[in-house]
């Protein structure tokens, strides 16, 4: 028996991580593969984009190890479980179809680059436009927003997790 997999995506800062680490919280078994742990470097949100098919299909991948700048450990994925996949690039055309849910959590820039700068502070701020470029590009490219099953303001993930595990047909003691 196949576990669900659920797509969260957005763009940097909107929430996404928040909501991926409640979901996993609150879904007994729930397995999260974070893209962060896997884009090989800040020009690497189309490589790791297209390898959530693969990681779905395989159930396992490669965490970048940033420090070294090359592959790190491989992580294995059990298949019966739930699979929430969190990061930009999350949701394309080719990861879709191996998705039961695809969210996108959507959230104004200004908020956005503050609370990515406020999280990642000078490891991030260098790399803030040349990140965004990318998530244009995929954006435009991919329209992960229309993909998505459900649209989440990022301003308010409170109520979402349970309701989303509700849809889902899981509840939080599963």
């Amino acid at each position: 028996m196949r576990g669900a997999c659920v797509l969260i995506d957005g763009r940097s800062g909107s929430g996404k991580t928040e909501l991926a680490r409640a979901m996993v919280t609150d879904w007994k078994g729930a397995q999260l593969v974070r893209l962060d742990d896997l884009y090989p470097g800040w020009d690497g949100l189309a490589t790791g984009s297209a390898a959530v098919p693969t990681i779905l299909s395989t159930h396992h991948w490669r965490a970048w190890d940033w420090a070294t700048n090359r592959p790190g450990d491989r992580h294995e994925l059990d298949p019966t479980r739930p699979i929430v996949v969190e990061g930009v690039g999350a949701i394309s055309v080719a990861s879709v179809p191996f998705a039961d849910y695809a969210i996108w959590v959507e959230l104004d820039p200004e908020t956005r680059k503050v609370r990515a700068l406020d999280r990642d502070g000078d490891a991030y701020a260098p790399y803030w436009d040349r990140w965004a470029a990318q998530e244009v590009d995929f954006i435009e490219r991919e329209n992960p927003q229309a993909l998505a099953d459900e649209v989440i303001d990022g301003h308010d993930l409170t109520d979402a997790v349970p309701r989303l595990l509700q849809l889902l047909g899981r509840t939080v003691e599963q």
